[in-house]
């Protein structure tokens, strides 16, 4: 309840307070990302912008409100371009993975301290954990409700098992590969492989075809 008031509270900020809010962010992240939550101080985050362990708690009181603040502004970039500021539905939802893979290839930093913070969330006690869990139970439905609307402007049905498990299967390639590129940029086309998997996922449902390719 603390972090959801700090962040209602954030909308009345000052700009000049908002903007330093905003690199304190950037820094936190770039730092949650190259050290994980535990070895990641306060200090070091406070140097990268020129200001103190006083001076960052003063903005957010504590290291687990940074941290949730960090996931929260994530999440909030990458729908500030979008109407509502919330991700589309239907087909556009899976044009909107794909470009979120292009975009994604242009910030390694970013993506490095998503794939950090989220892999820490599986630990006991861990801070992101409840963030991580609703995130993806939130996307599953985002996804299934869009293959649900896929279908409904083809005039045809779906399994829904296999819609279920569709969403499952296109969460945890985008974040495999995420993975895969981060460790060999060289070798792994993240935007490309993005787009192969999830088409093959969408039209393994879409097509309603039960027959195997192996």
């Amino acid at each position: 309840m603390a972090d959801e008031h700090s962040t209602r509270k954030s909308t009345k900020h000052r700009p000049e307070t908002s903007q330093k809010r905003r690199e304190i962010l950037k820094a936190a992240s770039e730092v949650f990302g190259l050290k994980g939550t535990s070895n990641a101080t306060l200090e070091e985050i406070a140097d990268r912008v020129g200001m103190t362990r006083a001076g960052i708690l003063h903005h957010f009181g504590s290291k687990r409100a940074l941290l949730l603040a960090v996931l929260q502004y994530r999440d909030s970039s990458e729908v500030e371009n979008l109407e509502e500021h919330h991700i589309p539905g239907g087909a556009e939802l899976f044009r909107h993975l794909i470009e979120t893979a292009r975009r994604n290839a242009l910030r390694p930093g970013i993506v490095r301290t998503f794939v950090t913070l989220s892999s820490e969330s599986i630990t006991d006690h861990n801070v992101g954990h409840d963030y991580f869990l609703e995130r993806y139970s939130n996307l599953r439905e985002e996804i299934t409700q869009a293959l649900i609307d896929m279908a409904k402007e083809r005039k045809s049905t779906i399994d829904m098992a296999k819609a279920d498990m569709a969403s499952s299967a296109i969460l945890a390639v985008m974040d495999g590969l995420q993975l895969q590129w981060l460790l060999d940029q060289d070798h792994v086309e993240l935007p490309e492989v993005t787009e192969y998997a999830v088409n093959a996922i969408v039209w393994s449902v879409m097509s309603n075809s039960d027959e195997r390719a192996y």
